[in-house]
């Protein structure tokens, strides 16, 4: 079974997600420490924990989900995975990072290994399945677990919202499409954990999200 462990961390609070189960092997998703406090809050948990990082996970690579990534590989050798097509994104933010305030991000590795858009990862005794959802973003990756009900959504879906579609590679008509058609069709009882606010379920948002 897998535990998820939600931190959030930098200044547009972004939510950085541990994901081990009984082997204590571990994935973290979206490493978005900018900071030492942050920095020591996910390493004293691992270490708190003894668990064993495996995996480094991008859903996407807009700055404030990679600004860790540098630290993860230099902290546990992981590279970050995720799609190709999120390259571009992810070369373009040491150009933009500091007209935004963020003087320190540290250029992330690239990876030696891309993820497809269909497949599965696997740690421990766990995998998850892997859902190409674009439209946030050129080539955004969603990770679900079917037998532990629940999904790691990235800024695809939010709790009564969806991600914004105003910058590169975004396509608003794109994204509520791949939310309809490749995230609704989960159970209703899903668990989402977005990259941003609190979790919701798959149920709720097809009820409520006033997107739909």
């Amino acid at each position: 079974m897998i535990t998820v462990k939600t931190f959030t961390f930098n200044a547009y609070s972004e939510n950085t997600y541990l994901l081990f189960d009984e082997t204590k092997s571990c994935i973290i998703v979206d490493p978005g420490m900018y900071d030492a406090a942050e920095q020591n809050e996910l390493t004293l948990f691992i270490k708190s924990n003894d668990l064993k990082p495996v995996l480094l996970l991008n859903t996407h690579c807009h700055l404030d989900h990679v600004f860790g990534n540098k630290f993860i590989f230099d902290t546990y050798g992981l590279k970050a995975q995720f799609h190709e097509g999120e390259l571009p994104i992810l070369t373009a933010v040491p150009g933009y990072a500091p007209s935004m305030g963020f003087t320190r991000y540290e250029v992330s590795p690239l990876p030696e290994v891309f993820l497809p858009e269909s497949g599965t990862v696997r740690f421990g005794n766990s995998s998850l399945e892997l859902i190409f959802s674009p439209g946030h973003s050129p080539a955004h990756l969603c990770f679900y677990s079917k037998a532990d009900g629940f999904l790691i959504g990235g800024d695809v879906l939010f709790y009564g919202s969806i991600g914004r579609t105003d910058l590169p590679g975004g396509n608003h008509q794109q994204l509520i499409q791949n939310i309809s058609t490749k995230l609704f069709v989960l159970p209703d009882e899903t668990k989402v954990y977005p990259g941003h606010g609190p979790a919701t379920t798959i149920g709720f948002e097809k009820q409520h999200n006033p997107f739909f």
